[in-house]
């Protein structure tokens, strides 16, 4: 098939009519009808046919779409890139973060970097550490800021803090006395603790960390931000063991910090493509958000 065959399949199977197709892609109705029955020659066999009125697809174009599905996909990687290639650089500042750092890291730096840089325009996301490597190879950010260090001869990565995983708990799950001092490990035993899904790049090392706890912590709830693992300690569902800059944002009148014993460390790092000198505003951002996870972290562990 080719490209332009794919693209009457596609519209023909978003629409269900070869009139609606053709309205998608601003063409005339001849115009579809001629290239799908030029697809089907090609082919050997129909994609489509027509039951009541309708398009309906055949066996075999079902079986053609999950492969035509990979085809549409990169197609549209070639043309994100080519919209970011196109982009003049040093108007604009593109930052990704996991939704954690998004929600507690970025408003304060990017408030005072934007004061500092008031010219430069800045466009934040906010996705999962694999989405983020994605998007940064594919020139969508200029910067990503994760807790997972990349594995891709094509980023790089700069450590930007340090820090603990902590536990978070419910006011009153533990003795008042004990509010921010270290958890022992084993009192997470027979604990309702909320876990990370399998896809959190933290999942395995938090795993592991707890396989010596005896009886294991009892997972009933299991979430895929901290943001939410947050949400759920701050309604009473449990205990987790989360990031501290997302521990930091739960409320104080309903929650409890403790940093485990012995520490579970975790780095912030900021990655940037390995291939091309980062954009030249940007160091001076890093500093900013190297110094508000600075305070952030020392809020959490005051001298």
């Amino acid at each position: 098939m080719r490209l332009r065959h794919i693209e009457i399949f596609q519209a023909i199977r978003q629409t269900g009519s070869i009139s609606a197709a053709a309205q998608l892609l601003h063409v005339s109705q001849p115009a579809v009808t001629k290239v799908l029955q030029h697809a089907e020659q090609q082919l050997g066999f129909p994609l489509f046919l027509r039951v009541r009125g309708k398009l309906l697809a055949t066996p075999e174009a079902l079986e053609l779409e999950r492969e035509v599905d990979k085809v549409t996909e990169s197609l549209q990687g070639v043309r994100r890139l080519a919209q970011s290639l196109r982009r003049e650089p040093g108007h604009s500042l593109r930052i990704g973060a996991t939704p954690a750092l998004a929600l507690s890291l970025l408003p304060p730096a990017i408030q005072q970097w934007t004061g500092q840089f008031p010219d430069i325009a800045c466009e934040l996301s906010s996705a999962h550490s694999r989405e983020l490597m994605q998007n940064l190879l594919m020139r969508e950010v200029d910067v990503a800021l994760t807790l997972q260090l990349p594995d891709h001869p094509g980023l790089k990565a700069q450590a930007l803090a340090s820090g603990v995983l902590v536990a978070l708990a419910p006011k009153g799950y533990w003795p008042e006395e004990d509010a921010g001092q270290p958890l022992p490990l084993m009192a997470l035993a027979g604990a309702p603790l909320i876990g990370l899904s399998s896809a959190d790049p933290l999942a395995a090392r938090l795993d592991s960390y707890l396989e010596a706890v005896e009886p294991p912590p009892r997972v009933r709830i299991a979430v895929q931000t901290y943001s939410l693992a947050r949400v759920m300690v701050e309604s009473g569902a449990g205990v987790a063991v989360i990031d501290p800059f997302t521990a930091l944002g739960a409320s104080p009148t309903s929650t409890v910090i403790r940093p485990l014993a012995p520490p579970l460390p975790i780095t912030l790092y900021a990655v940037t493509r390995a291939t091309e000198p980062p954009p030249h505003t940007l160091h001076d951002l890093l500093e900013m958000f190297s110094q508000r996870a600075g305070e952030q972290l020392n809020n959490l562990n005051p001298a």
